[in-house]
């Protein structure tokens, strides 16, 4: 079997940020790295399941929605992906991610889709470690550009 992309880059080099992990025909798949990985510090499960409620809820309720194919966590705990459609610009999708952040961090009130109904674990979440991850992406993403978006070799 091929070695998926993914796994090709050196997660011991990698530093947090928004990266390009992959482009699949008109399909751009961007890693936003939450957590230095294997650095022992993880995204706790109800918070990475509470940044995913939030994060896909505002990307799909955004002005790229029709756009956004994905929002999800990594396996890893270390981050999540976001799939989007190539016609938005890498400068929109990283505004996307930080508007979303900042959503997530002054976000007060029930986190949408947390009833018993709606999720398939509605008591696992933690709101409070989730806008702290938040506002520390938010500035590790202050300055950011599109040149910051390649991977560093």
């Amino acid at each position: 079997m091929k070695t998926i992309a993914s796994f090709t880059v050196n997660h011991d080099r990698l530093e947090k940020g928004m990266y390009i992990s992959r482009v699949d025909g008109d399909v751009v798949t961007y890693d936003i790295r939450m957590k230095k990985p294997n650095g022992g510090d993880y995204l706790g499960n109800g918070e990475l399941h509470t940044i995913e409620h939030l994060f896909a809820t505002y990307a799909r309720n955004s002005e790229v929605s029709d756009n956004v194919v994905y929002v999800g966590p990594m396996g890893c705990r270390t981050g999540f992906y976001l799939l989007v459609r190539d016609s938005v610009s890498h400068e929109r999708a990283l505004r996307l991610v930080r508007d979303s952040l900042t959503f997530i961090s002054d976000f007060e009130g029930e986190i949408p889709g947390s009833k018993r109904a709606e999720c398939g674990n509605y008591a696992e979440h933690d709101l409070d470690a989730a806008k702290q991850t938040a506002r520390d992406m938010l500035s590790v993403l202050k300055n950011w550009k599109e040149n910051d978006l390649k991977y560093k070799e």
